[in-house]
Formats: structure tokens, C-alpha cells, sequence
């Protein structure tokens, strides 16, 4: 089976609603996606492909490569079918597995039960050939399986990718209540920021945006980051591609960018977890740390776009302290930063009520299950600020 050469089905899946900056990734790399979904991209190449995919996707959660589809209408017909694909020339013997699933079947209460059969007719079936078993369990560091499984419809994949791709592996401190690193991305490609202008992030938290923005800024992907993905574990690997792709990464990336980037919190804790992050990425060289009230940031002359991504609060519920925030952040960009593009990202609609700003576009995300925008305002002299909401 030389899935590392032979094209077939590959899914590229990501978080809700980030599908279309997932496309545009994808296509920017040459590819062309066949089918575009809610949570994913889906495509044809082969596992060799999977590799460039892995490398440089900033959006992506996990990169499937299917392995086969079929019927299964009881957990029964699952293992027979499993069984007879051939394991021994894709997982090594001596090696370890793990398997996860997505599955809605009657028959099955637990996904975890689904785990099991699929791991028993691997384990089975390399043992009926090899003699021996190859060891499984829960982590996600070697060779990898996925089940898809929808009523008697059944796909089984390879995830090349192990360890999600929505982590950029840079962030060793999270800090407090960190924006996930694909979301991040995502959020400044909604901007349509052209990457060569100011970006200015108050609020900086554990500084997940300015160094999202620093990254893309300089071309520098997360691949760079890390060294074990799920296809090095597959039998045929071949690590001079991998190399290969890596050191494409590393030529194209730049050193330094003509702008500023600019990152400022209240919190010394904040800031100093956001510098060592900064660094751990090789770009806080490029981001301009201060401590400082998110209205005492300086703010270039040269124009850019401004990026808030605050506190939301409680989802019901009034809470004083943070509505004096969203009227500061509003009177802020009003006043302090005309000729820009400003962006609040926010899970709380009746606070974004308090910016006292029009946004001329709100753009529809979620952050974990909560139902977010990323409202955007021109600020422009003489902008107009919608009468305040009680």
C-alpha cells in the first residue's frame, strides 16, 4: 500500500467557521480543493502531499489521508471490514498507535467502544501476519488512525498530522483565556491586513495576535516549530522530503519586516509571557512590548489596522467595569487612531453595543462553542458614534 504515492481522498479539518481562510491557505499552496465544508477542506493528493499541507497550514486542525470507505452497519461489520485493509504495510510492528474517532451509529453509546474494535482488527490483523501486536493506547505522538463513521457509512483515514495543527508550538505560556493560535490567524486574515502596514494590538494578553501578525508578516510558517507529525510514523516515510519542505520554510521566510508591529497590556505579567512566546517564535525582535493602558498605546501616524480582542465578560448579565471598557476602547479609536482600520474581536453583543462605534462589517467566528464577531470600523475624521444603548 504506497499511500505516500498514491492519490486519494484527503480532509483538511478546522475549526467552525475558518473553512474559507483554510481554502485560501490551501489554494495559495497550488491545490485545488474539491469540496469546502463547515469545519474542513477536502481535496485529492497523496500522503507525500500531506506533508507540505502539515508544514504550512496556519488555520488547519488535523490532515486526513483516506485509507478506505465502506459499509458498516454494527460495530461487527466495522471489524470485518477493518481487518482485511493491509495494516503490516503501514504500521510498523514494533511501533505504537492511537486511534480517534466521529462517530454516530446506533450501536455505538461511547466513541471509545468504536476505538477499541478498530484498534483490535489492526492489532489483529498485523498480528495474524507479523506474529506480533503492535502496542496502542491514548497518545498522539506516533502513528495515528481516524474513524469516520456516520450511521452504516464508514471512512477510516490515516491523520498525518498527530498533535492538532490549530497549536503553533511556539506558545509554551498561554497566559490567561489565549485566543487559540489558528483562530488568531484566521481573525487577522479577515481583516484583509496587507501585511505591510502598522498593526497595533492592545490587549495584547499572552500575545497571540502580534505574533500571529509578525508571522504572517515575515512568511515564517508553523512548521518551523515543531518536529513530529503524525505521517513520520507511517511505513515508507521518507524524511529527506520532509527536510526538503522544511528547509523551503526556512528560505522564504523573512527577517525583518519595514513597519511597526505593536503590542501593549496593563498586566507586566502579561507582557513578559507575551515577550518570552515572542521569542520562542523568533519574531519579538519584530514587536514593539509596552506596559501600559490599552489608551496610552502609541499609535504611528502611518496608517494600519488596530486589533482589540478583550475581556467578553459574562453572556447575560450586565458587568459595569467591562462596559467603561468597550467606551474607552471606542472613544480611543475614535480620537487616537484615525486613518486606520480598527477591529474588536467579542463573544458579547450587549457589550459591543457600548463601543458607541458603527461597524461597517461584523465578521461571524466562534471561540471554543461561543457564538463571537469581529466587528470592524472605519475611522476616519468625523466618524460617527451610534447613541449609547442602556
Amino acid at each position: 500500500m504506497q499511500v505516500f504515492h498514491t492519490e486519494n481522498k484527503i480532509i483538511i479539518t478546522c475549526n467552525k467557521r475558518l473553512s474559507s481562510y483554510l481554502q485560501q491557505e490551501v489554494e495559495e499552496l497550488g491545490f485545488k480543493p474539491t469540496r469546502v465544508f463547515q469545519t474542513g477542506v477536502e481535496l485529492l493528493g497523496t500522503v507525500t502531499d500531506t506533508i507540505a499541507l502539515n508544514l504550512n497550514l496556519r488555520c488547519a486542525s488535523q490532515v486526513l489521508y483516506l485509507i478506505k470507505s465502506f459499509k458498516a452497519a454494527d460495530p461487527q461489520q466495522l471489524y470485518d471490514e477493518l481487518v482485511t485493509i493491509e495494516w503490516e504495510n503501514l504500521i510498523d510492528f514494533t511501533g505504537y498507535f492511537s486511534v480517534s474517532s466521529n462517530v454516530n451509529n446506533e450501536h455505538i453509546r461511547t466513541p471509545l467502544f468504536a476505538n477499541v474494535k478498530v484498534k483490535d482488527a489492526i492489532a489483529d490483523r498485523i498480528k495474524s501476519i507479523k506474529g506480533i501486536r503492535p502496542n496502542s493506547g491514548a497518545e498522539v505522538n506516533k502513528t495515528l488512525v481516524h474513524l469516520y463513521w456516520q450511521d452504516d457509512s464508514a471512512d477510516i483515514f490515516l491523520d498525518t498530522s498527530g498533535e492538532t495543527l490549530a497549536k503553533h508550538s511556539y506558545r509554551k505560556i498561554p497566559g490567561k483565556a489565549p485566543m487559540l493560535e489558528a483562530l488568531a490567524t484566521s481573525t487577522i486574515m479577515a481583516t484583509h491586513w496587507d501585511r505591510k502596514s502598522t498593526f497595533i494590538n492592545p490587549m495584547c494578553g499572552s500575545g497571540t495576535l502580534a505574533i500571529e501578525a509578525a508571522l504572517l508578516a515575515t512568511d515564517k510558517h508553523p512548521g518551523l516549530f515543531r518536529m513530529n507529525y503524525g505521517f513520520m510514523h507511517i511505513m515508507g516515510y521518507d524524511e529527506t522530503v520532509f527536510f526538503t519542505e522544511r528547509r523551503k520554510l526556512k528560505d522564504k521566510s523573512k527577517k525583518d519586516t519595514g513597519f511597526k508591529i505593536i503590542a501593549t497590556d496593563i498586566s507586566d505579567d502579561a507582557v513578559d509571557i507575551a515577550q518570552k512566546n515572542a521569542k520562542t517564535a523568533g519574531v519579538e525582535h519584530l514587536i514593539e512590548f509596552s506596559v501600559c493602558d490599552f489608551a496610552d498605546t502609541l499609535v504611528p501616524a502611518e496608517p494600519g489596522i488596530i486589533m482589540f480582542n478583550p475581556e467578553y465578560g459574562e453572556r447575560l448579565g450586565v458587568h459595569t467595569k467591562l462596559e467603561a471598557t468597550y467606551k474607552r476602547m471606542g472613544d480611543f479609536m475614535k480620537k487616537e487612531c484615525l486613518g486606520y482600520r480598527g477591529y474588536i474581536f467579542t463573544g458579547n453583543p450587549d457589550l459591543a453595543k457600548k463601543i458607541g462605534l458603527k461597524a461597517a462589517r461584523k465578521v461571524e467566528f466562534y471561540n471554543g462553542k461561543l457564538d463571537c464577531r469581529l466587528l470592524e470600523y472605519e475611522l476616519y475624521e468625523g466618524t460617527k458614534r451610534e447613541p449609547r444603548e442602556d
